[in-house]
């Protein structure tokens, strides 16, 4: 395979000597292949081939680093997704279909026979970067497969991770192994964020949803971003924490303009605003002190308390 990817023999009771070899592969930005026999960090890490991991975890701070997965219903649009987190990212320079015309193929279908029949087979890994506020964030994403015959690739993923993406079609909503996926990671607590994909498809609807994941999942949910535009109209999002809107544009969405919220989305922005921060208010104690006592919620408790629940 073209991929970087890393392989570990696993040894009962020392995964966190294996993990902190992960971290140190992740840093060098290398493949660490530790198979053949038993390495313990020491080893690994002193080995000649290995010392330059070594200087390189030194200079990483661990606390900007995650694992997370991408988990669905079949065709829901993981490996889709996963394309362009790693093309908005600098990870690839063109984004390249599912069983697309050019016959490339995605990134993350690195087997033959993925690229031929459309479909996610093994859990594929990579990694990406992303730099916010001055600082660098790395993260190690795993591509799992959607279909039912595979699902033992999701649940040796979600072991690893420290979060992941539940992704839900905007038209098809909550499907079966939406259900199973979401088993899976309340088995392993691994927590998640929804992420409505699909929604300039034919009677896409984010709202029902919601409503089907309330449901059917039992989850409390609120969003955190409204679309702009429906279906064949939808040109961008409103982000409910900062009340502005953001558009992409240009080729492939790579612009991205960030402006006022639209006037005839504005009530509805305020409505969903409220109901997020009476939820959040209702799971987080110390969320719910700042609410109680503020006129004014400052934005970065919001966000402090969303990702504490």
């Amino acid at each position: 395979s073209s991929l970087e990817c890393w392989v570990v023999e696993w040894v009962p009771g020392q995964w966190p000597a294996a993990r902190a070899a992960l971290v140190a592969m992740a840093a060098a930005r290398q493949p660490l292949l530790l198979l053949g026999r038993r390495w313990s960090l020491q080893q690994a890490l002193s080995a000649p081939k290995y010392r330059q991991f070594a200087a390189a975890a030194a200079a990483v701070d661990v606390a900007s680093m995650r694992n997370f997965g991408i988990s669905a219903h079949i065709d829901s649009g993981k490996t889709t997704l996963t394309e362009r987190v790693l093309f908005y990212t600098g990870r690839i320079k063109a984004i390249h279909e599912v069983r697309g015309k050019d016959g490339v193929g995605a990134t993350m279908d690195h087997m033959e026979l993925e690229r031929e029949k459309g479909i996610t087979i093994t859990s594929a890994a990579t990694f990406c970067s992303w730099q916010l506020l001055g600082k660098d964030h790395h993260m190690n994403l795993i591509d799992t497969p959607g279909h039912v015959d595979f699902t033992i690739e999701v649940e040796r993923a979600l072991r690893v991770l420290d979060g992941a993406v539940l992704v839900c079609c905007g038209v098809g909503g909550v499907q079966s192994q939406t259900i199973t996926v979401d088993r899976q990671m309340k088995r392993y607590e691994v927590p998640r964020v929804v992420f409505i994909n699909k929604l300039d498809r034919y009677g896409a609807d984010p709202f029902h949803v919601l409503g089907q994941i309330r449901k059917k999942l039992g989850l409390t949910i609120q969003p955190v971003q409204l679309p702009i535009g429906e279906e064949d109209n939808f040109i961008g999002v409103c982000d409910l924490v900062t009340e502005k809107a953001s558009y992409f544009e240009g080729k492939d969405g790579s612009s991205r303009r960030i402006d006022e919220i639209p006037k005839e989305l504005k009530e509805k922005v305020a409505e969903h605003r409220a109901n997020l921060l009476e939820t959040l208010a209702d799971v987080d104690d110390e969320f719910a002190e700042i609410y109680l006592e503020s006129d004014e919620v400052p934005i970065d408790a919001i966000h402090a308390a969303i990702r504490r629940t």
